[in-house]
């Protein structure tokens, strides 16, 4: 395993260090326990989606309300990240992430378990503070457990956990809901975050705080024109993904002009096509991180462009929805890795600055999504998302001359 201790003891963690040591059985296991953390918390994240309509009938509410257990994950989340890395102080952060997973599951078995929606909404917001604060802590945990030089490609493991679980949660949790009920799969889904728990306890070294941070250092980080570029680059890109993917069912429905199965293939090809895009991120990131900026948003420009140049024919749509997941699948792992370069010194808090852009940005993309599908019709968000990528492009180019 790297040398854990030597790097806890400086805060300054050196990302120009030429070649990557090769991960010992010890780190591969440790960074596998933060990808399953990551598959645990994120099928948890988008397993309502399955489960809607079964849960909103047994708990006498409509399924727009029931929707809401999703605004109040992101909600409380968005929060928890500003504060998680001041609010946790000077703990062991082993002891932290553990706490976190053991915070999932409690907050699963209260949602399984609920009576009302109140009590759900409880479990989910318990749920919001579990993945916020574990991803504002992710790249510094990754960057100390394989070293900073091969943290883009740590991250793109642990992002792994994110795309199977986008790919799996929806179609699993509606499968088990069918078979056994809603409760059962939100059960299934504390079980996940037991074993994430039991792998991190096995297998994670300690890890003691290097310093203690404050909402003030959090705040200082943003005056560094690297941590700017950083948090706008994320902001630009992950709004114009979210403005457009939400309505790339439509888009395959209406210009394409695609039936049910067809549409569901696509989208598998995306989950995929995201899949191997998180590898080829985090091994772009390591080798030279501004470029692979420039690379993720060109290919996602490109793609969402093509759809609205030829996305009427279906072998096209078919390759430029596979394109786009691709591209997506880099952005997990190549904009958190961009954003912390400019922070060596400060991980946690430039961690806490990601979740916040994230959160800020999937807000304002369905936001700004809605209302251009409403007033522009199908084209309209795909449009944007093209603009936006574009303009990551632009901003990454500006980076490597700054």
């Amino acid at each position: 395993m790297t040398d854990t201790t030597s790097q806890l003891d400086d805060s300054v963690i050196d990302f120009e260090a030429a070649e990557p040591a090769a991960w010992s059985a010890a780190t591969w296991f440790a960074v596998f326990s933060m990808a399953a953390t990551s598959f645990a918390l994120v099928s948890a994240e988008f397993l309502p989606a399955g489960l809607l309509t079964p849960m909103a009938r047994d708990l006498g509410i409509s399924e727009g309300t029931a929707g809401q257990v999703v605004t109040a994950t992101a909600s409380v989340g968005a929060v928890t990240a500003l504060l998680s890395n001041v609010l946790i102080g000077r703990l062991n952060r082993k002891t932290v992430l553990v706490g976190l997973s053991a915070l999932a599951v409690g907050s699963n078995i209260l949602a399984a378990l609920a009576t009302d929606f109140w009590l759900l909404l409880l479990g989910r917001a318990g749920l919001g503070i579990a993945l916020s604060a574990f991803w504002a802590l992710s790249v510094a945990v990754v960057a100390r457990l394989v070293g900073a030089n091969a943290a883009g490609r740590g991250m793109a493991i642990v992002t792994l956990g994110v795309s199977l679980a986008t790919i799996a949660a929806p179609s699993m949790g509606a499968l088990i809901s069918d078979w056994l009920g809603w409760r059962s799969a939100m059960a299934m889904t504390a079980g996940f975050a037991a074993l994430a728990m039991l792998l991190q306890v096995l297998s994670l070294p300690t890890l003691p705080a290097s310093t203690s941070n404050s909402l003030a250092d959090v705040f200082q980080l943003t005056r560094r024109r690297g941590v700017q570029l950083g948090m706008l680059a994320i902001l630009l890109l992950m709004t114009g993904h979210f403005a457009g993917s939400v309505y790339v069912r439509p888009f395959l429905e209406q210009v394409t002009l695609l039936q049910t199965a067809p549409i569901a293939l696509a989208l598998l090809g995306f989950g995929i096509a995201s899949v191997i895009g998180n590898i080829a991120g985090g091994r772009m990131a390591d080798a030279n991180i501004r470029m692979a900026l420039a690379v993720t948003a060109a290919l996602m420009a490109f793609a969402a462009l093509a759809l609205v140049l030829w996305g009427a024919h279906i072998g096209a749509a078919f390759g430029f929805v596979t394109f786009w997941g691709f591209a997506f699948g880099m952005g997990p792992v190549v904009l958190p890795t961009n954003l912390s370069r400019a922070a060596p010194d400060a991980l946690e808090p430039a961690g806490s600055l990601m979740v916040v852009s994230f959160q800020v940005a999937i807000s304002i993309g369905a936001v700004f999504g809605g209302y251009v599908v409403d007033h522009y019709g199908a084209l309209g968000p795909l449009t944007l998302t093209a603009a936006l990528a574009a303009s990551t492009v632009a901003l990454a180019l500006l980076q490597r001359r700054s």
